[in-house]
C-alpha cells in the first residue's frame, strides 16, 4: 500500500467543483466521487481538513454588481452558501462511515460546533475529517484566505488546492491553448505576475508563513490520493517538493 507523503492537509475546494454538469446547486454524483476520495484517504491516515467555497448557490460579489445588495451582507450570504456546501460534503463522508467535523466561523450550534482551533485539532487527531465552514466569519476575506488561515492554524504541512486545470499556468487554458503549466514556481513570481491562482492576501500569507501550495486538477479520478501520496502532478507554489 502506498504511503502518504503528508500527515496534515488543508484541501481548499471551489463551490462550482460540486456544480459538475448542473447550472446551480450540487451535483451529487460529482459530491459523491469527491467523498469517495477524500474518504479513501482518511482511511490512509492523513488528517484532513477541507475549506470550501459557496459560488455554487451565491457569490457575494456577483450579489453587488448585479444586485445591488451591500458587499457586507452579500459576503455574509456567500459564508451560508459555504455552510450549505459543507453539510452536504459532511454528510456524503459520513455515508461513507467517515467521521466529520463541520466547525462553522460563524456560530450556528444547531447545525454546526463553532470554530476553535485547539478542539479542530483534536478532531484531526482522533482521525476525523474535519470542514471549517463560513470562512473566516469576516466580510472582505474569500475562502482562499480562510483556507490559508486555517492551514497555518492547524499546522498543515501543505495546502492542497483542487481546480478544473491541471495546475498554475502563464495565462488561461481554457483562452489559450498555447498557455504555459508551471511544475514550480514562487510565491512572488505569482504575486507579481498576476496568476490567479489565490487572491493576493491569500498567496501573501502562505508567502510570509512558508507554507508550500500545491494546484492540482480535481476532475481527474484519483488526483487527491494521487497528491496526497506525493504524486509530482499539478503546480507546487513556494516550497515542497
Amino acid at each position: 500500500m502506498v504511503k502518504p507523503a503528508y500527515k496534515r492537509v488543508l484541501l481548499k475546494l471551489s463551490g462550482e467543483a460540486l456544480l459538475g454538469k448542473s447550472a446551480h446547486g450540487i451535483d451529487y454524483d460529482v459530491l459523491n466521487r469527491i467523498s469517495a476520495e477524500i474518504a479513501e484517504v482518511s482511511r490512509m491516515g492523513t488528517q484532513v481538513g477541507i475549506v470550501i467555497g459557496g459560488g455554487n448557490i451565491f457569490r457575494g460579489v456577483q450579489g453587488v454588481d448585479a444586485g445591488g445588495i451591500e458587499r457586507t451582507t452579500g459576503d455574509y450570504m456567500g459564508m451560508l452558501a459555504t455552510v450549505i456546501n459543507s453539510l452536504a460534503l459532511q454528510s456524503s463522508l459520513e455515508h461513507r462511515r467517515i467521521k466529520t467535523r463541520v466547525l462553522s466561523a460563524i456560530e450556528m450550534r444547531a447545525v454546526a460546533e463553532p470554530y476553535i482551533r485547539r478542539r479542530a485539532v483534536r478532531h484531526l487527531e482522533k482521525g476525523r475529517v474535519v470542514i471549517f465552514a463560513a470562512g473566516t466569519g469576516n466580510p472582505y476575506f474569500t475562502t482562499d484566505t480562510a483556507a490559508c488561515l486555517r492551514a497555518l492554524e492547524i499546522g498543515a504541512d501543505v495546502i492542497l488546492k483542487a481546480t478544473k486545470v491541471d495546475g498554475v499556468y502563464d495565462k488561461d487554458p481554457v483562452k489559450d491553448k498555447t498557455a504555459k503549466l508551471y511544475k514550480k514556481i514562487s510565491y512572488i513570481d505569482v504575486l507579481s505576475s498576476n496568476l490567479k491562482v489565490m487572491d493576493s492576501t491569500a498567496i501573501s500569507l502562505c508567502k510570509d508563513n512558508g507554507l508550500p501550495l500545491i494546484v492540482f486538477n480535481l476532475e481527474k479520478k484519483n488526483n487527491i490520493k494521487n497528491v496526497i501520496c506525493g504524486k509530482r502532478i499539478g503546480t507546487v507554489v513556494g516550497g515542497g517538493r
